[in-house]
């Protein structure tokens, strides 16, 4: 469904790349795939071995990234990040990546994921006399780094990470090399690729299709890869444990024509259809999907039910993001902007929409309204996931229980409120046999946090005085 209008979106993307003349240009192309990912700013920093130059602002890419804004941005090496504002919300100076200049060299930062202990860090960091320019837990990586005085720049990065918590990917360049860490627990997706002789690192593998990169292999959790003149290394900076990548990547966020852990996720989506067709067979006469990432579910449903597939749905390409507002009532509104019901297809039928997700239920009731308005004699909804009923801390907009339907209301009482014939959600476990993996949940190597509310790190406090964390 629509990330500005069901609120449910990750907070970013990053993209880099190093040892190309053309760097600053790619990873325009880069971040331009990657911008499902976050729309709220976008940034770039490129090097040409001597300083680090940055452009970033509020807005889509390519209305920061002008032909006249890119004419000074060139070097051989860039990182570039996209943006959802949810750890310490939006603002300029919150837009990454984070550019910092000192006496013994500049410091670039890009980061997808929330640290779940950075209060407490900057709370300790303060306290020894840090004063942050910024609300985002990013800038707390640039600060431990810094205090760890004048040893070898790898060494100060792999002891700071040490000292973080929760989900994190992390792009770090200097003048002179890129790093690239990923957290112990790889809750967020990354990958290696080669362009020629360059390197070129991004959030998910459809960046490398765009700019003509081979993918080479994912970086492992808990691995620090350092890229510069010498060519690539790689060390382990902590022992991965508990592997936990995010499921709803495969459910909703990332693009179809993405690969994670070698899973693509436009298959593994399909399968989550035929997987809700087993589980929750209906008696209907045609399959819709609400556009864009649940097509390939309701494909999949479709194949597996024999229920004939239809375009119920259209998606209006050409509204604005202006358009989209945070009160509830223009976030209705823009449901009507972004969706239209094919009243030729649905009308006198009984509609089975398949969806990824709800959140707080309010644009699926519109959209069922919708369809019945359209002339649908009966709407049966179904959930290519299990119902979210647990906020996430780790860099997805949902950090409150209070703001999450399926954690106050039952399957039915839903259904009731959306206005549905009927409401079905995906198990867990068929969730996971359609992605590959073991649905034990202990071994399933993916983190299931908002559907059952097990947690893979400590979730740390977020009301914090100085005292609580000495």
């Amino acid at each position: 469904m629509l990330a500005e209008l069901k609120g449910l979106n990750e907070e970013c993307g990053i993209f880099g790349i190093w040892g190309h003349p053309d760097a600053a240009q790619l990873t325009y192309y880069g971040l331009h795939s990657l911008q499902h990912r976050g729309q709220e700013g976008t940034g770039m920093v490129v090097s040409d071995q001597k300083r680090l130059k940055g452009l970033k602002g509020e807005g889509l890419v390519a209305e920061i990234f002008t032909a006249k804004a890119m004419e000074e941005m060139t070097g051989c090496a860039a990182i570039g990040h996209v943006r959802y504002a949810t750890a310490g919300g939006g603002g300029y100076e919150n837009v990454q990546p984070l550019l910092f200049n000192s006496q013994t060299g500049s410091l670039a930062l890009a980061h997808n994921g929330n640290l779940v202990n950075a209060n407490q860090l900057k709370l300790q960091l303060e306290g020894q006399g840090s004063i942050f320019q910024t609300s985002s837990d990013t800038e707390v990586l640039a600060h431990l780094i810094r205090r760890g005085g004048f040893s070898s720049i790898k060494d100060r990065v792999k002891t700071a990470l040490t000292m973080l918590k929760g989900a994190y990917a992390f792009l770090i360049m200097t003048e002179d090399e890129l790093m690239v860490a990923l957290d112990p627990n790889g809750m967020r997706p990354l990958s290696i690729a080669k362009l020629g002789d360059a390197y070129v690192v991004a959030s998910e593998t459809c960046a490398f299709d765009v700019v003509g990169a081979e993918f080479v292999r994912d970086v492992l959790p808990g691995e620090l890869i350092t890229i510069n003149a010498n060519g690539i290394h790689s060390e382990m900076y902590s022992i991965a444990s508990n592997q936990a990548m995010c499921t709803m990547e495969y459910v909703y966020f990332s693009r179809p024509d993405s690969n994670i852990q070698g899973i693509n996720v436009h298959t593994a989506r399909k399968a989550m259809g035929k997987k809700l067709a087993l589980e929750v067979p209906i008696e209907a006469d045609v399959v819709t999907g609400v556009p864009d990432s649940s097509i390939s579910a309701a494909i999949g449903y479709a194949e597996q039910s024999g229920i004939p597939y239809e375009m119920g749905l259209i998606k209006n390409r050409y509204v604005g993001r202006t358009f989209i507002q945070p009160s509830q009532t223009l976030r209705e509104q823009g449901v009507k902007m972004k969706l239209s019901p094919v009243r030729g297809v649905v009308e006198g039928k009984r509609v089975i929409m398949v969806d990824d997700s709800i959140v707080r239920g309010t644009t699926s009731r519109r959209i069922v309204t919708m369809l019945k308005e359209a002339g649908a004699k009966e709407v049966h909804v179904v959930i290519s996931s299990p119902p979210i009923q647990n906020p996430c801390f780790y860099g997805i907009d949902t950090s409150t229980r209070e703001e999450l339907i399926a954690s106050k209301l039952s399957p039915e009482e839903i259904r009731e409120m959306i206005g549905a014939d009927s409401l079905t959600f995906l198990s867990v476990e068929g969730m996971l046999e359609a992605i590959g993996k073991d649905p034990r949940e202990d071994q399933c190597g993916q983190c299931l946090a908002c559907f059952t509310g097990k947690y893979p790190t400590e979730i740390y406090p977020t009301e914090l005085t100085l005292e609580t964390v000495k």
